[in-house]
């Protein structure tokens, strides 16, 4: 963790991954983040994976850092409450509907210079999470063997992540703004316009325009350039990239082919040397060359052909055991979290000339609710135990 955004405090009402995340990259560079949990219909508290004695592992890492107050949304004191919150504060990250009582409109009204953040699934209100974006993207039907027919899904849920970063960044521009004109700001994020425009900023709307049908499946080779995954004498998968002129020919020079792919450039009449697009063209000729001579090897004597070289390439493994490698990277600290103890990660980030702070553990949910209302909010003991009472807090 970093101080770079000590002094800015931000309201969290939010849940699942895009909007909670982006309050994680905030906080994680040294924003204080109120992120404010529903007592009832909570929707990620209990999201897998779980620790043992039932804690969302999922919620703990998405929340490290975080103040935490828990508040019942379904009661007028409640949504009242976090208004209050809200309007002390200045800033909002949600991904409740615009229509909700967390509207800007409303907020507005009680502070002029209220900057709210909305992720959002489609722009005209629709709901949608990541998957059902990827799909309507056309993604599933680029992923996966060439010849397989329906769609396959991936894991990594990539919208999401991206709308999360790209929510803590306009938001922050946001701020800028704010600090220049003195004006509030609402601003939408949703998942499928960032779909739409990451597509468009790697050229596949263009290719897709262009060429009148969008992009088929090729397996597990590389688009564009060669690489693909190859697999030793002793039965281990490689990845083996060459995007670059210089990661070809180290490729080459270290595998000693260069024999064979003369004799395919003179027969192909081609250079693949000078163009990765036609290494990709080529692939299904170049790609057995490079599997010959990678079967013949186990992994220790592939791992020194390539050792000082400027070969692209990396062994697949378990996540647990590039995990076991990782251990002392220094983003991760351990922890002692709800869920147990185990290294946590800090801010992926490096500023050189500021030191890094052990990443954040993660409050149970509600643990800081009576110092927010006292010290924020400036609400008494008694003002606090009644609430309570009421079951308006926890």
């Amino acid at each position: 963790m970093f101080d770079v955004l000590n002094g800015l405090r931000v309201v969290e009402v939010a849940s699942f991954i895009a909007a909670p995340i982006a309050g994680l990259h905030l906080a994680q560079l040294g924003a204080e983040v109120i992120r404010v949990d529903p007592i009832r219909n909570g929707h990620d508290h209990d999201r897998w994976p779980l620790a043992e004695d039932g804690t969302s592992l999922y919620w703990e890492g998405l929340n490290k850092g975080k103040t935490t107050i828990a508040v019942d949304l379904t009661q007028d004191d409640g949504k009242n409450l976090v208004r209050d919150l809200i309007a002390e504060t200045g800033i909002l990250l949600t991904n409740y509907p615009p229509n909700s009582f967390l509207n800007h409109a409303a907020l507005a009204a009680r502070r002029q210079d209220q900057i709210t953040l909305s992720v959002m699934g489609w722009a005209d209100g629709r709901t949608a999470v990541d998957y059902t974006v990827n799909a309507a993207m056309g993604l599933p039907y680029m992923t996966g063997p060439a010849e397989c027919d329906g769609p396959v899904n991936h894991v990594l849920p990539a919208w999401d992540l991206i709308s999360g970063a790209y929510a803590a960044f306009a938001l922050l521009a946001a701020l800028h703004h704010r600090r220049e004109t003195g004006e509030g700001q609402e601003v939408s994020v949703p998942l499928g316009e960032v779909a739409l425009s990451t597509l468009g900023h790697l050229g596949q709307i263009a290719e897709t325009f262009l060429g009148g049908s969008g992009r088929p499946r090729f397996g597990n080779s590389l688009f564009g350039a060669f690489g693909r995954d190859f697999q030793t004498a002793d039965g281990r998968d490689v990845m083996v990239v060459a995007i670059t002129r210089g990661q070809w020919l180290a490729l080459v020079d270290a595998l000693k082919i260069q024999g064979e792919i003369e004799r395919l450039e003179n027969q192909l009449r081609v250079r693949f040397d000078l163009d990765q697009g036609v290494r990709f063209q080529h692939r299904e000729v170049l790609e057995p060359v490079v599997e010959k001579e990678v079967s013949r090897m186990s992994l220790p004597e592939l791992k020194d052909l390539f050792s000082g070289t400027r070969v692209c390439w990396e062994v697949y493994q378990r996540f647990e055991d590039a995990l076991a490698l990782h251990r002392l990277n220094p983003i991760l600290s351990v922890q002692d979290h709800a869920g147990g103890t185990y290294p946590t990660p800090g801010a992926a980030a490096e500023f050189g000339s500021l030191p890094r702070h052990p990443a954040g553990a993660t409050s149970r949910r509600g643990k800081d609710t009576n110092s927010v209302l006292n010290q924020i909010l400036g609400l008494g003991p008694s003002t606090v135990t009644k609430l309570r009472r009421n079951g308006i807090i926890q």
